[in-house]
């Protein structure tokens, strides 16, 4: 059997969804994590007020209406595969860098930790807390650095139940900001000491990364807000400063920048005006490969980048 012969009967495809209170978006995705190719991309609108983003209430306010637009926009896809990872906004839940002394024996003891330690921080009743985390290193002090995901479980629980109901079934759920930071992994990668920044859906993300892992992040959400908006200068700039005083040693980094086409290059702008420093534009575009049934342009790819992403991480 011939190589390609074998690449096409092994070729797997992974399917990625973001839900915003806009649309709902998918992107099938297949080739392999290196190099992955689109194969289809689709959306569907939302009326307004179909999708209220909060971190206390449930998210969906016309469920019906919901799972309808998510099955037509899956139906678009032409894929029998109904697998889905999903990406949602990180208003959704809080995503936080924490230190722990303690040493735990167990993921459950770990949770446990994490829960003490953030008891006053959390919004919502800790027993209503869908909690997860990733270990990122030990510190020269001993302290165990950590990322932490936390969410209402019944804000999770509902947006699961109504995509089960539309057919499909949730892999994974997180969220954008981690999956544009997916989609451009392998470009991130190359430069263990790295910023991105991003502006994606009316929310500023700020991402530092040391060796490969984050150890600065800060997400903040300006609806309505332009590129040339002096709003997203402030922010960018108070954040580095905040940054750069709690590492000062970080002199040497990359810097990425990420943004709506129409308004890249003047976020590029603004973003050497804030960090003293001319970032790279990342685009999606230059990710992946098109295949025969999905759009080239960066205009017609942006706003898959985070369901993009999230399929990425089934692939």
């Amino acid at each position: 059997m011939t190589g390609m012969h074998q690449s096409m009967l092994f070729s797997k495809t992974s399917t990625g969804i973001e839900i915003s209170p806009s649309k709902v978006t998918f992107a099938l995705v297949g080739g392999t994590a290196n190099l992955p190719r689109i194969d289809k991309v689709s959306s569907h609108p939302l009326p307004t007020n179909a999708v209220r983003v909060s971190i206390l209430e449930p998210n969906v306010l016309d469920p019906e209406i919901f799972v309808n637009c998510v099955r037509s926009a899956h139906n678009l896809l032409l894929s029998r595969n109904d697998k889905v990872s999903v990406s949602l906004p990180d208003s959704v839940g809080r995503i936080m860098l924490l230190d722990l002394e303690e040493r735990f024996k167990s993921r459950a003891e770990a949770l446990d930790l994490i829960r003490w330690k953030l008891k006053k921080n959390i919004p919502f009743d800790l027993a209503d807390t869908h909690l997860d985390y990733q270990q990122l290193k030990v510190r020269e002090n001993g302290d165990l650095a950590l990322l932490v995901v936390i969410a209402s479980r019944t804000i999770i629980l509902q947006y699961e139940e109504l995509l089960t109901k539309a057919g499909l079934t949730p892999a994974n759920i997180d969220f954008n900001s981690f999956n544009l930071c997916r989609a451009f992994e392998s470009r991130l990668s190359l430069s263990e000491d790295c910023i991105l920044i991003s502006f994606y859906n009316g929310t500023l993300g700020i991402t530092a990364f040391s060796q490969g892992t984050p150890e600065f992040i800060r997400i903040k959400e300006l609806p309505g807000a332009m590129a040339v908006d002096s709003r997203l200068f402030m922010e960018i700039n108070s954040s580095l400063l905040t940054y750069r005083e709690r590492f000062p040693d970080r002199m040497s980094q990359a810097l990425f920048c990420a943004a709506p086409p129409n308004i890249a290059r003047n976020f590029q702008e603004i973003v050497a005006a804030a960090a003293g420093l001319s970032p790279a534009l990342l685009e999606i575009k230059t990710f992946v490969t098109s295949g025969d049934n999905a759009p080239g342009t960066q205009e017609a790819l942006f706003p898959y980048t985070a369901a993009i992403g999230a399929a990425l991480r089934s692939l």
